[in-house]
């Protein structure tokens, strides 16, 4: 960050003071700057004009290998790599301590990733970490007691048909409230029950010979009956399931019910049992998600056997737990969701799968010494500033739209403005007090770990909102936008080359982490955070002639990502795809306008032969470079909202003139698009 705000702050100064000879040396200091673009990843006969993604990352598509234990390779997976690679040294720092008592949170993480390590003493347990919890299932004797124990095992990590959570209320963001969600599939998504073609079929048949090994190495009897109900059973709850699509409606998975209400969804979960055994039986209210889930739920619950919800749960928790138990269940466990599913060839090293372990646990523990090594409090006042240049920019653009009215302009604007932004790391970290870890009782850990967070969150209901709360590690190489909160949130680890480079010029920053803010903020603005006022209320701040054109411009992205074909029988879904298509674009939009912003009116340097407008969309697209096995790629495709990384960057570059105008693309040009078949949304 320092090189960007200095640049800013300094050209604004020194055009205050008129001087020459300090001009002449910014400008002398620009030039000596480096382009940032990675150009050994580049193919040069690839014409920009024709397909920019192979263009600035053809040469490295051609030549990357995926690692073995992995799906994927690029830019993200690197940077996870390496911050992976960081944990590691801090879990082992903390570990060779002798002394830790003045922080037993940090004794905490000592001890967590030790327990994952003992390989050896977990081969000597066996399933015996679970024989409590298989105790409580097989004591299921009456349909109250399998209602209850549905809240239980979720609170204890264990699964059920639907997963309960304590959330921001939408339509109240003062209060949290309680909620359902549909559950209960072993497979990726309902659909991967139903599709007829040969891999689908072929996944589900390896999915029951998967399940049969499974109770095989477990001990547990019948294992192929057993694995044909579950399969039956499963398929019984995937035909309720919602859509993807459907579920991305804030508006239809909204649906606050009074507990007396919850009758009105049929006859079947015993619910004064579920609520009482999940500790909510004094609230008033629970959002259904997908309301027509659970009436179909209590059908399947009724004509289902105790017997064989029992089996079910049996599966559910070992699936569950499977990567915590002795080898032969773990390397099971990988050849089906790992191998079978994603195409991956070896497992990760168990250093790897056990700070992903205490990251998921302990995560800020972690992360209060992550930041104190890696991110300084100079680059996060830094980044601060950066957050703001992308603001300004944003509510300028709103300023200037032609399609929205003046009403629905200044809402926006209110709501720009009420934005928050959370750089690097929390103000308030959480505390693990109450979360206890035992040497050498991993499943006992987890379990723990569950229920404290599930504790946690439930103490909550009757409280203020924990406006400080993150919902990421600074670890993490990611970023969010949370619509209940209209907050954008950018932990530190993603703040590094290059999606920020400190040797960079300016337009590879703007195109890369610039982009990246933008994004965020997009969310705030896509087709469905749009739905969310300033406060985060879930509430219509639109006019309806402004909400139909909005929609208009939406339906065009939509039909361009549906013609997106990543293989022979492969389309990419434009619906499923639409929040994070407008993300791409109106956060390259804005970027692009801040990045000119930032010039004052000068031309940018050239440097290595490029524009500064050009070195912007390079920018942007080499932080995109990636390669995923096919089996990967499918999965993203059926499942993800984000659109494969190549159609993040042809997608919205297609559609900004700015794009058209840096690299004089003409029609007939692959990138062409005629302006008429164009959208600009913000």
């Amino acid at each position: 960050m320092r090189l960007l705000m200095f640049c800013a702050i300094g050209l604004m100064l020194l055009a205050g003071c008129g001087n020459q000879a300090d001009n002449a040396t910014l400008e002398e200091e620009t030039v000596a700057l480096t382009s940032g673009i990675d150009q050994t990843a580049m193919d040069m006969s690839v014409r920009p004009q024709d397909d920019f993604f192979e263009f600035v990352n053809g040469a490295w598509l051609k030549t990357a290998e995926i690692p073995a234990d992995r799906t994927r390779t690029g830019v993200f997976v690197d940077l996870s790599e390496n911050a992976r690679k960081d944990v590691l040294t801090i879990i082992q720092d903390l570990a060779a301590m002798s002394d830790m008592t003045t922080n037993p949170d940090e004794q905490k993480v000592a001890g967590l990733y030790n327990a994952f390590m003992d390989s050896t003493k977990l081969e000597d347990l066996g399933m015996a970490p679970l024989n409590d919890a298989l105790a409580r299932i097989d004591a299921i004797s009456n349909r109250s007691e399998l209602s209850a124990y549905f809240a239980e095992g979720r609170i204890d990590g264990g699964g059920g048909p639907f997963a309960l959570y304590i959330g921001i209320d939408d339509k109240d963001a003062t209060r949290y409230t309680p909620g359902i969600w549909q559950s209960g599939l072993g497979l990726p998504d309902r659909d991967y029950y139903f599709k007829e073609d040969e891999r689908s079929s072929e996944l589900r048949s390896k999915y029951i010979d998967h399940i049969t090994t499974m109770f095989t190495l477990a001990g547990f009897e019948n294992p192929r009956t057993s694995a044909s109900a579950i399969m039956e059973l499963e398929t019984a709850l995937a035909d309720h399931h919602w859509t993807n699509v459907e579920n991305r409606d804030s508006d239809k998975t909204y649906n606050l019910m009074r507990y007396e209400e919850l009758a009105s969804l049929g006859e079947g979960l015993d619910w004064p049992a579920y609520l009482a055994a999940a500790g909510l039986d004094k609230q008033e209210s629970i959002n259904i998600n997908q309301p027509t889930y659970i009436e179909g739920f209590n059908r399947v619950y009724t004509e289902t056997t105790l017997e064989k919800w029992k089996i079910w749960l049996r599966w559910k928790l070992l699936n569950n737990y499977a990567g915590f138990l002795g080898s032969e269940i773990d390397q099971q466990n990988f050849e089906f969701y790992a191998k079978t599913l994603n195409g991956q060839q070896e497992q990760r090293p168990r250093w790897k799968r056990g700070v992903d372990t205490v990251n998921g646990s302990l995560g800020e523990v972690i992360g209060r010494i992550y930041v104190g090594h890696h991110f300084s409090p100079e680059a996060k006042a830094r980044m601060v500033e950066l957050v703001e240049n992308l603001r300004n920019a944003y509510g300028a653009a709103i300023d200037e739209l032609e399609w929205m009215s003046p009403e629905t302009k200044a809402q926006a604007q209110v709501k720009l403005a009420a934005f928050t932004p959370k750089i690097g790391y929390p103000d308030i970290w959480e505390d693990y007090t109450k979360l206890e870890i035992r040497e050498g009782d991993l499943v006992g850990n987890v379990q723990r770990a569950y229920r404290f967070n599930y504790e946690k969150d439930r103490a909550k209901l009757g409280g203020p909102i924990q406006k400080h709360e993150w919902g990421m590690n600074p670890q993490t190489v990611n970023a969010y936008y949370s619509p209940s909160r209209n907050e954008v949130v950018f932990p530190a680890a993603i703040l590094q080359p290059p999606f920020f480079n400190m040797a960079a010029d300016d337009a590879v920053n703007y195109g890369a982490i610039g982009a990246v803010i933008g994004h965020e903020m997009g969310h705030g603005f896509d087709d469905q955070g749009s739905k969310y006022d300033a406060n985060g209320n879930l509430q219509n701040w639109w006019t309806d002639s402004d909400r139909e054109e909005f929609a208009k411009r939406a339906e065009k992205l939509v039909a361009q990502a549906d013609t997106f074909q990543v293989f022979d029988d492969l389309y990419l879904n434009g619906e499923l795809t639409l929040g994070e298509n407008i993300g791409d674009l109106s956060g390259l939009t804005i970027a692009h306008r801040a990045y000119m912003i930032s010039l004052e009116g000068k031309d940018a340097p050239v440097i290595d032969g490029f524009t500064g407008s050009q070195r912007f969309f390079m920018g942007f697209a080499q932080v995109w470079r990636a390669k995923s096995t096919e089996d990967a790629m499918r999965n993203q495709v059926a499942t993800d909202p984000h659109s494969p990384p190549r159609y993040r960057v042809l997608g919205p570059m297609a559609n900004m003139p700015e794009f058209h105008a840096a690299f004089n693309v003409q029609p007939g040009d692959g990138m062409y698009m005629d302006p008429a078949d164009r959208t600009k949304i913000w």
